[in-house]
């Protein structure tokens, strides 16, 4: 029995995937284009993404700037998005019905807070289009033939003219051996977008407190990042661990995920104006007592803790406080040390560094440059972004553009 052929195969239901074989079929509407999952679900992670709202991209329309929150591609993804970015993505929701919003920290949604408002689009234009799909298809085995690209799934031998590998990031090494057989260079993957883990610590009383804007960095290197922070019952989390868990994945890692986590309390203010600040208070209320001096605008909680870590007295009226105390506070307001052992998964936006080596791949046609034919988008790739909607903007358009040149003659 003859193997059934398309001109375009794509692996992969998720984002790219689906916008591959969505570009595909724009661009040549006669092609036989195919597209393989191979869970029970489509589009799993656009599903839960941003607490099941969907983070659909950034409100970030220039490329250069676009691409520096991402801690591994940025120089690819640069002529990426220039070739097909931001705004192309605005659009094409917007013109398939998808309405996005921007909320305060850039973040864009869909106007109904309903990632099942993006599901649809993509599924309905990809039937609308006549794009053929199957669930529960894994593909166990890619190959080269003499009369195109050869597809062993669980049920039968497909083959295609053109490939979209679209399979996502993970930890596991299922399907990456195709590539690498082909000749493609794997960068092994690593978590990326994690919290710390602080075990035993007492901050940890304080789950649910948000710091507004502090400053971390990882003792031993030049890992920083800025941003709010969120205390949690296991430990660290928020925008400025999360950034700093993306740009410090590989780091992290090699250091076994144990390292110290150094926390200034105050961000940018730095520990001269803070000095200033706290002898301006004492001279102007020297009787108000420590515990309730507002504390650089830190929440009530964590300033009486940060206290008590100090040695202060919450009692303590503030002319009282001698130069050894206000030494100990404003060290551990702008060098508050914690030992991070472990970390847990980020589960809305669970990313992975690592993927195909992007100097084996064109950054406009996604093309491999290695075998002819061969295209990737999303995650398979070496790319990841910071949270944010980066991660589904990268998705977008690695998937518009693979699909688009896949179907190209």
């Amino acid at each position: 029995m003859p193997a059934t052929h398309f001109r375009i195969i794509i692996i992969g239901g998720g984002a790219s995937g689906h916008m591959a074989a969505i570009s595909a079929k724009q661009q040549r509407p006669q092609a036989e284009v195919l597209l393989l999952e191979k869970s029970d679900k489509w589009l799993a992670k656009v599903r839960i993404s941003g607490g099941g709202r969907c983070n659909v991209t950034h409100d970030c329309a220039e490329p250069r700037k676009l691409a520096r929150h991402y801690p591994r591609g940025e120089a690819f993804v640069r002529k990426v998005f220039a070739a097909w970015g931001q705004p192309h993505t605005v659009a094409w929701f917007a013109q398939h019905g998808v309405v996005l919003k921007t909320e305060a920290d850039g973040r864009m949604f869909p106007i109904t807070d309903d990632s099942r408002t993006v599901i649809d689009a993509l599924q309905d234009t990809a039937r609308s289009l006549g794009v053929v799909s199957r669930l529960q298809c894994p593909v166990t085995q890619l190959a080269l033939k003499p009369d195109g690209w050869a597809l062993t799934t669980s049920g039968e031998v497909l083959l295609a003219d053109r490939v979209v590998v679209a399979t996502g990031g993970s930890p596991k090494d299922e399907g990456l051996s195709w590539l690498r057989a082909l000749g493609h260079e794997v960068v092994p993957a690593v978590p990326s977008l994690f919290t710390f883990n602080l075990p035993s610590a007492p901050i940890r009383e304080l789950m649910g407190v948000v710091a507004p804007s502090v400053r971390l960095r990882i003792a031993g290197n030049k890992l920083e990042s800025t941003g709010p922070l969120l205390i949690t019952h296991w430990g660290l989390s928020g925008p400025a661990v999360l950034r700093l868990s993306a740009f410090g994945a590989r780091v992290l890692h090699d250091m076994r995920y144990e390292y110290t986590v150094l926390v200034d309390w105050l961000g940018e203010v730095g520990e001269g104006p803070a000095r200033e600040h706290l002898a301006q208070e004492a001279q102007d209320h020297p009787k108000r007592q420590a515990g309730n001096a507002g504390g650089f605008g830190l929440p009530a909680r964590l300033w009486s803790y940060l206290l008590d870590r100090a040695g202060v007295p919450l009692e303590k009226p503030l002319g009282e406080l001698g130069k050894r105390s206000i030494d100990r506070l404003l060290d551990v307001l702008t060098n508050d040390r914690y030992l991070a052992k472990g970390k847990t998964t980020f589960k809305e936006e669970f990313v992975t560094a690592g993927g195909i080596a992007l100097h084996q791949v064109d950054p406009v046609t996604m093309g491999s440059r290695i075998a002819p034919g061969l295209f990737f988008a999303g995650e398979v790739l070496d790319i990841d972004g910071i949270t944010g909607g980066f991660n589904f903007q990268a998705a977008w358009s690695t998937g518009w553009l693979a699909g688009r040149a896949a179907a190209q003659k």
